[in-house]
């Protein structure tokens, strides 16, 4: 298909007519009667092909068989694989589908969360990070027990967080990696393109570890960067520019709609991000936002394994600082080459991504909530030429899988680095390796369980529902590691009863959520008020602060943390060199982390690798076993470099570089809210462009 016609899509669609005059269920043709070509297949396979030989380039590097090298990458990233590895990991399928459906559906208000980001990478880069690298831990829930000492508080975050990457993140990337590639390839079951996904990504997580996930990243940065642009491109000069954009998706309402409702109308505030405080008449109230998803989002930017474990990977303290500016720098473009073709996408096809009626909706997607979700595939599917679809195949599959297998690797690193000791306190190098890539399977079998329940869920809206859930159940962990990194009176009981009146109150509401549901737009709301009328966004303020009133008032009340606990575990003594108490134990655990298991023989490694059946070598080799004394000298050798790293050493003019940029990307954040949180359109003039297009559509008196 080399172009396509401007405005409404008839409803006689041929590929939308019936043709047995019955009800013969859904026809899930959203996207008409294209089909990939030979060359999009050809495109993917390039694209595979691509993926793998950087994946076994990976397998090649040293260190693969260590604890460090696995999980952490050895510490030796750049800041230009460190920042893509960043934006890669956050950007998923759950973005393309969910975050460019959002926009269709609502307008710009979800490009207030990318813009977010923009400050609270460098939060990460400039507060929390030195911090962690200073203290010498390899996750976060580790970082707790070094602050705070005991084991509780360790384990129930490492817990919540494989929790809160099952909720929201496995199952959301799966879903929306499944529906994509079913839709683009034409395959009835969603469960099966799910195990084809998969395949995919499990092989590359588990062989390369952390180095595979980076390389890998870096690469599917470009291919997304590329092809999500020349997308963009294309689709604004079809619409006619960004002006003529702001105008047309006012006017983009379907042509069947609920009786006297405006039910299937765009939003009088579509082009404002931050909207009004009022959460009974916006979706994105500003004070909620800046209040309590802020915060919010520091847990995820800050204080989640799966983004500061990339950042970790870095060689210096300064490249870790160049990657978050430049993943800081790079989230600007999501709204651009997502969420804005995801409003074109409503232009084009306003009775199929826009459809309010559930029949409707249920004939063109197979859903009777909403079809916005497939506004960005519809839009690839339906205008690119053959061979760029395959390109944006391509970009999608990238999406998901640099998204999953940055998951994955930080699941399995918490399951075996905090929980795994506790069942075996004396596992070896090896074990702990074998152990990470089994959970990865067991992981991935879990996650697909909860997709049904994802599929009923907050409206259709992906990107939404995963906002709530962190809004449930992130607050009182981000909470709790700003008070530890910045408060040295913090103790363990303060953290400990914070978090568990924080998730006690967090979980209620969720369930709440989840038993009443969300109501369609034209439906009666029967949910108590307090659903109802408190925004999720309200809510998380308000347990921001209760988590932060528990934890100071029993931190106070009970015994200060040891002084030799704050030694290099706080912003304000990341520089102390005292020795800790502890000190003798974690060297003597990095030590078994990096050597491998040794011959238990005389016989000199070297000469047991040719004693060994050739099977056994293959599997050492595949898993990136090595005894050999290269191999031990390579360990040794990484660890000192990570131990160098403790001392956060960087060069002034590094310093200097960085904190011009750090002022410039925060100046540029202020402006971008500001420019895009004024509304282009008064109400009246909103209607007034509503009611010339319900006129033309034959409605009068809706507005």
């Amino acid at each position: 298909m080399s172009g396509l016609v401007v405005g409404t899509m008839s409803s006689q669609h041929p590929s939308l007519t019936s043709t047995d005059g019955g009800d013969s269920g859904p026809s899930n043709d959203l996207l008409g009667g294209t089909m990939l070509s030979s060359w999009d297949l050809v495109t993917v396979t390039i694209y595979l092909f691509l993926v793998t030989g950087v994946g076994i380039y990976s397998m090649c590097r040293p260190n693969r068989g260590t604890v460090p090298g696995y999980f952490l990458a050895g510490r030796v990233m750049g800041w230009l694989p460190v920042g893509a590895s960043l934006f890669a990991s956050n950007i998923g399928t759950e973005h393309f589908l969910g975050m460019a459906g959002s926009g269709a559906a609502a307008g710009i208000g979800v490009g207030a969360y990318e813009f977010n980001a923009l400050v609270l990478l460098q939060l990460l880069g400039w507060v929390f990070l030195p911090v962690f690298v200073a203290s010498g831990v390899s996750t976060l829930p580790e970082y707790t027990k070094k602050r705070f000492g005991g084991r509780r508080i360790q384990i129930y975050l490492a817990m919540l967080s494989l929790i809160l990457y099952v909720f929201t993140k496995i199952s959301v990337n799966l879903y929306a990696g499944a529906v994509f590639i079913q839709q683009a390839l034409r395959v009835n079951n969603i469960y099966f393109s799910t195990i084809g996904l998969l395949i995919l990504t499990a092989l590359c997580t588990m062989l390369g570890g952390l180095t595979a996930v980076i390389y890998t990243d870096t690469l599917q940065f470009f291919i997304m960067i590329g092809g999500s642009f020349y997308l963009m491109i294309k689709a604004f000069s079809v619409v006619g520019g960004y002006t003529e954009l702001q105008t047309k998706y006012l006017e983009a309402i379907p042509e069947k709609l609920i009786d006297n409702s405006t039910c299937g109308l765009p939003r009088v505030d579509s082009w404002r991000m931050l909207r009004d405080a009022d959460p009974t008449v916006s979706d994105m109230p500003w004070p909620a936002f800046i209040l309590g998803q802020m915060p919010v989002s520091i847990w995820y930017w800050c204080a989640d394994q799966m983004m500061v474990q990339r950042a970790m990977a870095a060689r210096s303290l300064s490249h870790a600082k160049g990657g978050t500016i430049f993943a800081g720098f790079i989230k600007l473009l999501p709204l651009f080459i997502i969420i804005l073709p995801g409003m074109i996408s409503r232009v084009l096809f306003p009775n199929e991504v826009g459809c309010i009626v559930p029949e409707e909706c249920y004939k063109f997607c197979g859903s009777k909530i909403s079809c916005t979700n497939s506004a960005y595939p519809k839009l690839v599917l339906e205008y690119l030429p053959s061979g760029m679809r395959g390109v944006m195949l391509s970009v999608m599959l990238s999406a998901l899988m640099s998204d999953l297998t940055s998951i994955f690797n930080s699941s399995s690193t918490l399951f075996t680095m905090d929980i795994w000791p506790i069942c075996r306190p004396k596992a070896t190098g090896r074990e702990k390796l074998l152990v990470g890539r089994i959970f990865i399977i067991i992981l991935a079998v879990v996650s697909i369980l909860w997709i049904p329940i994802i599929e009923r869920n907050q409206g259709g809206q992906l990107y939404v529902y995963i906002q709530a859930i962190a809004a449930y159940l992130a607050p009182p962990v981000a909470v709790i590691y700003c008070l530890a990194i910045t408060w040295k009176r913090f103790n363990e009981s303060g953290a400990f009863w914070g978090l568990v009146i924080g998730f006690v109150i967090g979980t209620v509401r969720m369930v709440l959520d989840f038993y009443f549901g969300e109501p369609t737009c034209y439906e009666d709301d029967y949910r108590p008020v307090i659903i109802q009328n408190f925004h999720f966004m309200y809510f998380a303020t308000l347990l921001i602060w209760v988590t932060a009133i528990v934890a100071v008032v029993v931190s106070i009340i009970t015994e200060p943390p040891e002084s030799w606990r704050l030694i290099r575990t706080t912003f304000f003594t990341r520089y102390d060199r005292t020795e800790r108490h502890d000190d003798l134990e974690l060297k003597e655990k990095a030590r078994n982390e990096l050597l491998l298991d040794q011959p238990q023989d005389t016989v000199a490694p070297d000469n047991l690798h040719y004693m060994t059946p050739w099977y056994l070598r293959f599997f050492n080799w595949l898993l990136g076993f090595d005894n050999s004394e290269k191999a031990q000298q390579q360990a040794i050798a990484m660890n000192e470099h990570i131990t160098q790293l403790t001392n956060l050493h960087q060069e002034r003019w590094e310093s200097y570089l960085l904190n011009f940029m750090l002022v410039i990307i925060l100046i540029l954040t202020l402006v971008l809210y500001t420019f895009f949180s004024i509304n282009p359109f008064t109400t009246e003039e909103v209607y007034e462009i509503q009611r010339e297009k319900l006129h033309q559509l034959g409605y009068e008196n809706i507005l």
